[in-house]
């Protein structure tokens, strides 16, 4: 009488085989989160360089500049140095200097996009947010990024600043710390 089925040996087989797809698909879910958490941390040396090469050209931030309606058909900031009115929330026309800053930045060719106030969207879903704001304590300008889980955002702290939420030069809206699995914004002082 022969037996039907499979041997010890053959589900072992099949078992390591799964693993090893299992093992694989885990390594290439963290190196596409790695890639994001790399873009988003590139996305804001771009920002930085793109606001400092305006400014070298022109002589004030952009969003703040005085004389942008002399150069194009825009609005022009109030040149008092700071950036204004921090929002992630940028319309396509209006909404204050941190929005204009868009438009500038779109208008002088140092970034592309649609010629409007509209910020640009983050790896991870959300928009970048610029401008003169109170963070945690800190008053100065932000690059902020929002809708940034919680172990990213501790992952860039750690690896760039001191990895407290509430200290030095890379703060959060809350301790990415303590839940992890929570999304954040993420700011990065200018």
């Amino acid at each position: 009488m022969k037996r039907k089925g499979f041997t010890l040996v053959e589900l072992a087989i099949v078992l390591v085989i799964i693993g090893l797809i299992l093992g694989a698909i885990l390594k290439g879910q963290e190196l596409i989160n790695n890639a994001k958490m790399k873009r988003l941390y590139n996305q804001y040396r771009e920002v930085l360089a793109a606001i400092y090469t305006y400014y070298d050209r022109y002589g004030a931030f952009p969003g703040d500049d005085p004389t942008a309606n002399t150069r194009w058909s825009t609005t022009p900031g109030n040149g008092d140095g700071l950036i204004g009115g921090f929002t992630f929330n940028c319309p396509t026309t209006g909404g204050g200097e941190t929005c204009y800053l868009w438009h500038h930045l779109k208008l002088a060719n140092i970034i592309t996009g649609s010629l409007d106030n509209t910020a640009p969207r983050n790896p991870y879903g959300g928009t970048v947010g610029v401008g003169y704001a109170t963070v945690q304590g800190l008053t100065t300008h932000w690059i902020g990024f929002d809708n940034v889980p919680g172990d990213v955002c501790l992952s860039i702290d750690q690896q760039y600043d001191d990895g407290v939420y509430n200290t030095g030069s890379i703060r959060g809206s809350g301790d990415y710390r303590a839940n992890p699995n929570t999304i954040y914004d993420l700011y990065i002082r200018l």
